[in-house]
């Protein structure tokens, strides 16, 4: 069963800033890298986004849409987040052949821990300050 992208929330912490994807079904597996510049999968367009470096963070066996087409996250593609230390925007940037794309951008480079947990299933970002 392929996993589907309900939400994308975010939160300060001491010391890192978390942004967690909620999906309801089986957690999907992910990658994460570090990269200067965001592109937009499937169109290869630069994702255009607030922050100094970036990561790429892909959860593998999800989408964010349904059998319909329509999509499974209610909110928006692109946000700020201003209340955060590190993580200045994030962007929705890839749904498509079961991969959900994730970008985020930060105001320097830091260390990234990427973890799944169930009961709800979610993929969990968590960003050193």
């Amino acid at each position: 069963m392929t996993a589907s992208l309900t939400g994308i929330r975010v939160g300060r912490h001491e010391t890192y800033d978390r942004v967690v994807l909620d999906f309801t079904g089986t957690a999907p597996t992910f990658t994460h890298e570090a990269t200067d510049e965001l592109v937009v999968d499937p169109s290869g367009e630069v994702d255009w986004l607030t922050g100094c470096t970036f990561v790429q963070v892909n959860a593998h066996g999800a989408t964010a849409h349904n059998d319909a087409g329509e999509s499974t996250y209610p909110g928006p593609r692109k946000f700020r987040t201003r209340e955060l230390a590190n993580v200045m925007a994030v962007s929705l940037n890839s749904d498509f052949e079961g991969v959900v794309g994730v970008g985020i951008g930060l105001r320097h480079t830091a260390p990234v821990t990427v973890f799944t947990l169930t009961s709800p299933t979610r993929l969990v970002i968590d960003i050193q300050h």
